[in-house]
């Protein structure tokens, strides 16, 4: 019988437990959250899909998969911060996801499309292009809450996706009315010329608008509303050429801007980084 007030004596050779891990530590839950990853797994879907009709020689389809593949892509991280249900898991999975469907799938389509006739030079484009997505990949991932928000830091990969992809859609149903030749060695260079261009400009430093400043519960004026609507109409006459058009200009943006900076002598949004970075 013990003593009142008295404690049990401890076992030989046993260690009392630190106050800290006196109660069990709470598991957190292993799950995976449904709703966001299935956006990534249709923009997957697309993206793999739109690789097997490039194969088959369907670019037209092959093309409009890329596009709903970038639809799907900026459809599941706004899902996730709507819902709270945000993850690394689902970070990880969008990078790989976006890897297929704008890395591999429009090199690919561009090859069978264009560069396969032109030998070497035509598989050391789509090698640009696929390395240049993979490292943008990387680089965005490690400069997650480092980079200003306003501005991308070089070319995003769906809108290189979307610029690539974009020139065989619209060159392609021009070749069905009979207006181009799509085989010949000049569509063949531009391809070639768009296909490097947007390989070396996802990896520069020039700033592109991230667009993630824009609340869209603040009020718009009347001819903003008017200019959306316009916006949808010009999509809705020629989808394939006026997609192509606004992710060219777009693609060209981040140069036109980072030269006015340069000539304005203002520093670059990322200059304070740079040390960060090479470090």
């Amino acid at each position: 019988m013990l003593e009142q007030g008295k404690e049990p004596p401890l076992d030989e050779g046993r260690v009392p437990p630190p106050d800290d891990q006196a109660q069990p530590l709470k598991k957190r839950p292993r799950g995976v959250y449904w709703l966001p990853n299935l956006f990534t797994t249709a923009s997957l879907f697309c993206g793999f899909t739109s690789i097997v009709q490039g194969m088959n020689h369907r670019f037209d389809l092959a093309a409009m998969l890329c596009f709903f593949a970038l639809i799907f892509d900026s459809l599941d991280g706004r899902v996730a911060r709507w819902t709270g249900t945000t993850s690394a898991f689902g970070e990880q999975y969008d990078s790989l996801s976006d890897m297929v469907s704008f890395g591999a799938a429009p090199a690919l389509i561009m090859y069978e499309w264009a560069l396969k006739g032109m030998g070497k030079f035509g598989w050391v484009a789509a090698f640009v292009y696929v390395a240049g997505a993979a490292l943008r990949l990387a680089r965005f991932n490690t400069n997650l809450g480092v980079v200003d928000k306003r501005f991308f830091q070089g070319l995003p990969s769906p809108a290189a996706a979307a610029m690539v992809v974009g020139l065989i859609w619209t060159f392609t149903e021009l070749e069905a009315m009979k207006l181009v030749d799509w085989r010949g060695p000049d569509l063949a260079l531009l391809g070639w010329l768009i296909t490097i261009y947007a390989g070396l400009t996802m990896v520069s430093n020039a700033p592109f608008y991230s667009f993630k400043t824009l609340n869209a519960r603040r009020r718009v004026s009347f001819m903003t509303a008017f200019a959306f609507m316009l916006v949808f109409g010009l999509v809705s006459l020629d989808p394939a050429l006026v997609l192509f058009l606004f992710f060219l200009g777009y693609g060209l943006s981040g140069w036109i801007y980072a030269g006015w900076l340069r000539a304005k002598g203002r520093p670059s949004p990322f200059a304070r980084h740079e040390p960060h970075e090479a470090a």
